[in-house]
């Protein structure tokens, strides 16, 4: 395929010969000589090359030109390279000069505004680097200012400073909290800075302080004994408050003195601690006056720790200066040693014997909820207390096991490290338990044999004598009027039933009496059998109408419901088939039709 400027160098050829021919032609009309016509071609010949040779020069210059952009491009790429640290790109071979300088000075410039970004970068770095080491009294970050870093070097750097600054935070966070408690402390104790480093801390700006590992350290350091001074004066005075205390329980102090002492018990401030030991001094002289009532002080809280503590009679009667009547001061240190020794003693096992005391409250809640179960009277109770009581119920019962086996283990850890029975009043707690369940299982198998019992004799007296009269319920008779009811009662058969027994209807109770009047048993013929319309009394009763109608045949011998129409005849000792027949009858008059 030919080339465009192929094809237009042979147009300029072919224009170049067509000029000379036309000059030719020219030259030739006028009748100008041959020599002159050889000067005149000479001339073009001269100026066309000469126009040539111009060009040729200019694009000759022109690419020299190139050459040495590309050598100096070359060059300058190759060492921006090595001082980024990055591979030389290698132009392509087939590519032209022209297209090749281009490449080179495109790729020259990017290099170029990567240099000044990481150096921007790395002396904005170098700037923070060295405030945060001013400010934490550290080491400059080894790098060279001069050198084009590379791009892990930033990134190291930058991480680094990061690490400083997060650092410089936790410096500050720290120097402040620890200064607000020197503060604090200091208050409380009444003190003052007295050093230069004290001072530095107190009165000083937070911003101005320099967050040294060493000054952390002597902050630390500084908190420390002002905490111990603190801690020693609190003990002191706590240890000061207990004694007053006590002495004002033994003493019986009024609870308008112990008020107008209360500011005084708190704080630990040298003040407080002075008004604290007059105090004391002054109940010092109450007790010696008063050794009777404070030594019987002192028993009765004596006992209220053995109680805590599930002391049997044979642990108590131990200790002996209990029951002396000769009250020195002897006894009363006596009697002051057993408290605080019962006191530790408790402390020490105060969660196991809380898990004793409310494993005891819960069982006592438990009886008690089973007593109101076996109550019948708890029906009556309206509000859903009842539903509650059960719901209350039904979790003590699931959480006394677990609260049992929680103390089991912890009652076994306790014997292992003091090698002797945990006991409660005498008895070993396990023991203990197991005994309450099988009294409690015991009593109320006792129960449930009594009920039987009542039970049995009511029904023997019921077949003996009949049932009593019950006062009606709520509902009355002329309030449901459901025939389906009736008719579901009237197929039952009862030929079995208790004589000298009454039915009831499933209304309210009451006892239906037919308002025919009826002959007298023995009015019949012999032999003669009852038997309810529209069934054999020789057939046997349907199972299922009968679980169906418990609740009808239970209610047997009420007597008729206020308001409903009775029929003043006098009642009779009816059997139950003719009580089942009027009945079966009054059901099906009172049917719709």
């Amino acid at each position: 395929m030919v080339r465009k400027s192929d094809a237009l160098a042979t147009e300029s050829v072919t224009c170049l010969n067509g000029a000379l021919a036309h000059l030719r032609n020219i030259w030739e009309e006028i009748g100008i000589p041959e020599d002159q016509r050889l000067q005149r071609t000479e001339v073009v010949k001269k100026h066309i090359k000469g126009l040539l040779d111009m060009m040729i020069a200019e694009e000759e210059n022109l690419r020299q030109r190139l050459k040495k952009s590309i050598d100096m491009c070359q060059k300058e790429l190759h060492a921006v390279c090595q001082e980024l640290n990055l591979a030389v790109c290698m132009p392509e071979e087939d590519c032209t000069m022209l297209q090749l300088e281009k490449d080179l000075r495109t790729r020259l410039e990017v290099l170029l505004k990567q240099k000044k970004e990481r150096m921007l970068k790395l002396k904005s770095l170098k700037e923070q680097d060295e405030e945060l080491c001013d400010i934490l009294c550290t080491t400059a970050y080894p790098i060279d200012a001069d050198t084009v870093p590379s791009l892990e070097q930033l990134d190291a750097f930058h991480e680094h400073i990061a690490s400083l600054n997060v650092e410089k935070g936790r410096r500050r966070a720290e120097f402040i909290e620890t200064k607000k408690k020197i503060i604090l402390c200091m208050e409380e104790l009444d003190q003052l800075p007295d050093t230069s480093f004290e001072r530095d801390i107190v009165c000083e700006d937070e911003d101005a302080f320099c967050l040294s590992n060493e000054n952390i350290i002597g902050l630390k350091t500084l908190l420390q004994q002002l905490e111990m001074k603190r801690g020693q004066n609190e003990s002191k005075c706590s240890e000061l408050r207990n004694q007053i205390i006590n002495l004002w329980d033994w003493l019986q102090i009024s609870q308008e003195d112990r008020d107008a002492f209360s500011a005084n018990m708190v704080g630990s401030r040298v003040k407080t601690m002075q008004a604290l030991q007059a105090e004391l001094e002054r109940l010092e002289v109450l007790k010696q006056q008063n050794m009777k009532n404070v030594i019987e002080s002192i028993r009765r809280e004596l006992a209220t720790y053995w109680e805590k503590c599930f002391f049997s009679s044979s642990q108590r009667q131990e200790f002996a200066p209990y029951h002396d009547e000769d009250y020195t001061e002897e006894l009363l240190q006596l009697h002051n040693l057993e408290l605080n020794r019962l006191k530790e003693y408790y402390q020490a096992h105060q969660q196991l014997f809380e898990g004793v005391w409310k494993w005891e409250e819960n069982w006592k809640l438990y009886l008690s909820f089973e007593k109101k179960a076996a109550d019948p009277n708890r029906f009556t109770n309206r509000g859903g207390n009842l539903l509650k009581e059960e719901k209350q119920r039904t979790k003590l019962y699931k959480m006394l096991p677990k609260l049992e086996e929680e103390l089991k283990v912890q009652i076994a850890t306790w014997e292992q490290e003091h090698h002797s029975q945990f006991q409660v009043n005498g008895q070993n707690f396990m023991d203990y338990v197991t005994e309450q369940w099988e009294l409690h299982k015991l009593e109320k198998e006792r129960e449930k044999q009594e009920r039987q019992l009542k039970k049995n004799k009511l029904i023997e007296e019921e077949m003996l004598y009949g049932s009593a009269p019950k006062t009606p319920n709520k509902r009355r008779l002329n309030a449901l009027n459901t025939p389906g009811k009736l008719r579901k009662l009237n197929g039952t058969s009862i030929a079995n039933a208790t004589p000298n027994s009454t039915l009831r209807c499933a209304i309210g109770g009451s006892v239906c009496y037919s308002p025919i009047s009826r002959p007298p048993l023995s009015g019949r013929k012999p032999g003669q059998s009852v038997r309810t319309p529209g069934y054999s009394a020789t057939k046997p009763p349907r199972l299922g109408l009968v679980e169906r109608n418990k609740e009808n045949i239970s209610h047997l011998n009420a007597t008729a419901m206020s308001g409903a129409s009775t029929v003043s005849t006098p009642q009779h000792n009816l059997s139950i088939n003719s009580v089942a027949t009027t009945y079966s009858e009054f059901a099906m008059d009172s049917a719709p039709l």
